[in-house]
């Protein structure tokens, strides 16, 4: 059989791909090489395979078995990792790598843990999380600048430039290689692929610290206080003005939309406004006061303490 035959080359590839990170270690060393904007695409492409935005359950398993065995010099198979060595890998490596304890690796936790070009690595290492939505809106409508609701694909390069410039790497930065790198972001983060970002993929791809709202007192478990809603007031009232208006109040309502949608656009937000605004006596001034805050707030422990209780 002559070494091109369509059999030898299915067995090369069959191969191959019995381990797919082994093709991205130095064959020497045994080292990781430095990925590409398009190599990193691939291997999270690969082992995220539904899709869902994280590698977890029998994906992570499969990643770690295959990160571990590729380092051998010789080509052994992921399974000779055994049941006993993957809960003790497992362990030690969500520890040093699962950033937000949930169990699963994202995107940014494995940009950490794989070496690729610096420049592209700047885009998902954000030295300080936003501090909250109303940062995130504010950017969101700076770069959304035709007003369509969606960061179309020049509007990310924009924004993907300003970033590096932020970085002070922007001169190393061709604009074929920023021409990549939006690609393979849309790639990454366009969950829907329609080649543009809507409102909670860009909130992936630009992630705040925390959704206050998440917080066990929103969920009904224990008594909303006084100083519960003052705290959040002031974290959405960040012009001190005492009211929550603009940029503040959509960045409020994004966060309560999040609590109960996973997928949503901009139209999405603007007919959630109009049916939390009409609850809460909403003046046509475009802002909300403290009493309506608080009223939305008690409107919400009281809903997800009634959710626990459903049998």
């Amino acid at each position: 059989m002559s070494s091109d035959s369509p059999t030898s080359v299915k067995i090369l590839n069959l191969e191959r791909a019995s381990n797919f990170m082994r093709q991205f270690r130095d064959p020497d060393s045994r080292e990781l090489k430095k990925l590409s904007a398009n190599q990193f695409m691939e291997v999270w492409s690969h082992y995220d395979r539904d899709g869902n935005g994280y590698i977890e359950g029998t994906e992570l398993d499969g990643f770690l078995k295959e990160f571990v065995s590729s380092a051998n010099f010789t080509d052994i198979s992921p399974d000779a990792v055994s049941d006993s060595m993957l809960v003790e890998l497992k362990a030690c490596f969500m520890e040093a790598y699962d950033d937000n304890q949930d169990g699963k690796i994202d995107i940014r936790e494995l940009a950490q843990l794989l070496p690729m070009e610096e420049n592209f690595l700047l885009l998902f290492r954000f030295d300080n999380p936003l501090e909250s939505s109303v940062e995130f809106m504010k950017i969101w409508r700076e770069y959304d600048t035709d007003g369509s609701g969606y960061i179309e694909a020049d509007e990310l390069k924009n924004f993907l430039r300003d970033l590096l410039k932020e970085a002070k790497k922007i001169n190393d930065v061709s604009e074929d290689k920023l021409i990549e790198y939006t690609d393979t972001m849309l790639q990454v983060f366009d969950s829907n692929k329609d080649g543009r970002l809507q409102l909670s993929e860009m909130a992936k791809l630009l992630p705040v610290k925390e959704n206050f709202l998440c917080r066990q007192v929103f969920k009904g478990a224990t008594k909303l206080t006084k100083d519960d809603i003052e705290r959040v007031f002031s974290l959405y009232d960040r012009d001190n003005n005492g009211s929550i208006e603009n940029e503040e109040l959509r960045g409020f309502l994004k966060d309560l939309l999040e609590l109960v949608k996973k997928d949503y656009d901009a139209q999405d937000l603007l007919e959630f406004e109009e049916t939390i605004l009409q609850g809460v006596e909403y003046s046509s001034e475009g802002k909300i006061s403290r009493k309506q805050l608080t009223m939305i707030l008690l409107a919400l422990a009281k809903h997800n303490q009634e959710d626990d209780v459903i049998p």
